[in-house]
């Protein structure tokens, strides 16, 4: 997505936020294909498949793909006039967000066939979940909590570091009882705390991917994060990236 912000106070937050919060660094573990022209905003693994949501009015997907070969094999388009966002699955149901038009799409999982449409006030960027909630960013450090049924809004989270708001919270993951998100703009990944909002490490990718070999490397950025539980496998990948990456974490050195 195209979002004109300040760069310099960006840099000054996340030079500033990861202060005394562990920084994990990575290990590629494999490097799988990944389709350039999908301008990834939202990613889930599920049954042996990655489901990816695709962003830009005109080009916005919902898709699920083969891992080993990234083949799309299966697709919806949105409308032309969405830009579309985040996707979730609950249930037998896929729920993809927008950006700008505060409106979201609930969608059969086995033929993509639009179910209904849902509304929410302000920008939507991300989901994910737990076994009991949905959870939904927009761009602030303010998480939304979401009733998986009605997905209407039943509870924040403020996320901080070090005591400090983390605006631009972007793609989400659910891992291992922590909320997984991209910091829009950087190499970093948030790992939150849902029961208190607390950033208890910051995940370093810088180094993963050269975007500067890319057409647009002011927004083909770092976005995307899925987890395979099944197998404790963690994937992450960016706009248009000819690669999707699962990685391992390495801890930080003592």
């Amino acid at each position: 997505m195209i979002r004109w912000l300040a760069f310099a106070a960006l840099g000054a937050l996340a030079t500033t936020a990861h202060a005394t919060t562990p920084v994990y660094g990575f290990r590629v573990v494999h490097a799988y294909p990944h389709d350039t022209s999908a301008y990834t905003e939202g990613l889930f693994y599920k049954d042996g498949y990655l489901y990816e949501s695709t962003g830009e009015a005109g080009s916005s997907t919902v898709r699920k793909v083969e891992l080993e070969s990234g083949k799309v094999v299966q697709r919806h388009d949105l409308p032309a006039k969405y830009f579309g966002e985040g996707i979730v699955d609950w249930g037998s149901r896929i729920v993809q967000l927008t950006w700008k038009d505060q409106l979201g799409f609930v969608y059969d999982m086995a033929t993509f066939k639009p179910q209904r449409t849902f509304n929410y006030p302000g920008e939507g960027w991300a989901l994910t979940r737990d076994n009991k909630h949905i959870y939904m960013s927009d761009g602030s450090a303010v998480l939304r909590v979401l009733d998986p049924q009605t997905l209407a809004s039943v509870g924040s989270i403020l996320v901080t570091d070090n005591g400090q708001p983390v605006t631009n919270l972007n793609e989400l993951e659910w891992v291992k009882g922590e909320i997984y998100a991209n910091v829009w703009l950087t190499d970093r990944i948030a790992r939150i705390d849902p029961a208190t909002g607390r950033v208890t490490g910051w995940i370093d990718l810088a180094g993963l991917f050269d975007v500067g070999s890319l057409p647009d490397p002011g927004n083909d950025v770092l976005n995307g994060i899925a987890y395979d539980a099944q197998h404790d496998r963690l994937f992450v990948t960016g706009k248009r990236w000819p690669k999707l990456f699962e990685i391992t974490l390495v801890p930080p050195a003592r």
